[in-house]
């Protein structure tokens, strides 16, 4: 007996350096990776805009029938549905996670009626009897101390993805509503150049009639009768064209409602809004608070990282105890005398002695991953630095060739005043004046042409800039260490 102590003594200082060996081969503990907290639009050739696109950015542009499309969208898309689910489905993996913490208390009671063998380690004839009741009631409580951060960790990583997922369901309803203005003043844009298709198909259409009769009456070659004919088959052409466009955008809209195209509520022709351009002045450093998508993926930086550390926390020892208390019997009738208790207090240690490489590729794996989240941080900065440049760059582009499309439209206005009047004096006959109504309707669809063109742009632009997001509880770059990413603190627990 008096060799237990030395034995105990010996299983204790045999576990602590089998523990301090598991401690000494798990990887360094990594520090904050390097991610951008600013994008790089400096020396960017754009005007400064007056403010950041709003929440309901579209309502700007004061056209109820595209409010009314917007909002049905984020009721009725599937997408943004489907976008929803995978938060919700974030959300309850985060929950499950922190249900791992802590105390866990489980409740057990069970009757069972079983026979004993007569062939077993002690036979029935022994006891008196072959058959018996077992009866058990119990309570076990089970604590793991965590103390390396594992399961906290692990916590942390879920609810980091669920922000993530937040994050995406807000980048899936932007490019929802994007999708379905853009369409819509695409709509309207062929709904205006129809309408000087119809005229310049009038124009051509007495421009051929008049060409006709001239080569009957023999004062024209046949060739310009068909010449007047071909112009004429060109614009019932585009008209075509132009008809088919706006159905296919009518059928675009249903899908992105979730309905069929018959039930599309009806839309009217209205003017194209005007754009203001320019970029805010602070774009460079509060657009990461603005994307959804790059606060989408700074959220997975954090979770990749915090799996990293589950991960580490493999490599040390878990210690935790588990307690047990309850009542057993083979006689029902004393189940629940105090002669029945039974208790048990089991502390428990678990080594990762020799793991066959498992732990360290584990590691390994979530390793990858972070450099992996960290590098797809950097790739979506730069790609929001490249949409942002191209869309204020390409709106500069269409301004200026609007201005030079009004000098032409100007001087189409001025021939086709001076071929009426020349008409009215009978200085020439009516051909001079429909060709340059025709010139100047043409003019005025190129005009639409870059009207819509600059629609586009804005819009665009407008989802290169976060339309309108903003991680909840920030107000502006300056204001929070953290707030220029619209992402996650970097305080680790």
């Amino acid at each position: 007996m008096k060799h237990a102590p030395l034995r105990g003594r010996t299983a204790l200082v045999a576990a602590t350096l089998l523990a301090l060996a598991g401690c000494a081969a798990a990887p360094a503990r990594l520090g904050e990776p390097a991610l951008r907290d600013d994008v790089p639009l400096a020396g960017l050739q754009a005007p400064a805009r007056a403010d950041w696109p709003a929440a309901e950015w579209w309502r700007h542009y004061d056209d109820q029938q595209l409010d009314d499309l917007i909002d049905r969208a984020m009721r009725q898309s599937p997408d943004l549905a489907l976008a929803q689910s995978r938060v919700q489905g974030a959300e309850q993996s985060a929950q499950l996670a922190a249900a791992q913490l802590g105390l866990s208390v489980n409740g057990s009671a069970q009757i069972s009626r079983q026979r004993m063998s007569e062939h077993g380690l002690i036979p029935s004839r022994f006891l008196g009897f072959t058959w018996y009741n077992q009866a058990d009631l119990g309570v076990q409580l089970q604590y793991d101390f965590d103390w390396w951060g594992k399961k906290r960790a692990t916590m942390e990583a879920a609810l980091d993805q669920a922000h993530a997922a937040e994050a995406q369901r807000s980048a899936a309803a932007l490019a929802i509503q994007y999708a379905v203005a853009d369409t819509y003043f695409g709509w309207q844009a062929d709904q205006a150049r129809l309408q000087l298709a119809d005229q310049l198909l009038a124009t051509q259409q007495r421009l051929a009639d008049i060409a006709g009769l001239r080569v009957r009456q023999g004062v024209d070659l046949p060739d310009v009768a068909q010449k007047a004919q071909a112009q004429l088959a060109a614009v019932r052409e585009m008209r075509v064209a132009l008809d088919g466009s706006a159905k296919i955008r009518r059928a675009t809209l249903a899908s992105l409602l979730g309905v069929a195209p018959a039930t599309l509520p009806e839309l009217h022709a209205r003017p194209l809004p005007k754009i203001a351009r320019g970029v805010p002045a602070d774009a460079g450093l509060d657009l990461i608070a603005r994307r959804p998508d790059i606060a989408a993926s700074r959220w997975q930086v954090e979770a990749a990282l915090k799996q990293t550390d589950a991960a580490r926390a493999e490599f040390f020892p878990d210690i935790g105890i588990t307690a047990l208390a309850g009542l057993s019997s083979i006689d029902l009738d004393k189940l629940l005398t105090a002669g029945s208790r039974t208790f048990a207090l089991t502390p428990a240690l678990h080594l990762p002695i020799f793991s066959g490489g498992a732990l360290e590729a584990n590691y390994g794996v979530r390793r990858a991953q972070l450099d992996a989240a960290v590098a797809q941080y950097d790739s979506t900065v730069l790609a929001a630095a490249r949409e942002v440049a191209t869309q204020a760059l390409g709106a500069e582009q269409v301004a200026a060739r609007q201005h030079e499309q009004q000098a032409q439209l100007d001087a189409g206005q001025r021939l086709l005043a001076s071929a009426q009047a020349r008409a009215r004096q009978g200085v020439r006959d009516i051909r001079e004046s429909l060709g340059a109504q025709a010139a100047l309707l043409q003019q005025r669809d190129a005009a639409t042409q870059l009207q819509a063109q600059a629609t586009s742009t804005d819009l665009a632009l407008i989802k290169a800039l976060g339309g309108g997001y903003r991680r909840a509880g920030e107000t502006t770059a300056s204001s929070s260490p953290s707030a220029n990413a619209g992402a996650p603190s970097h305080e680790r627990h």
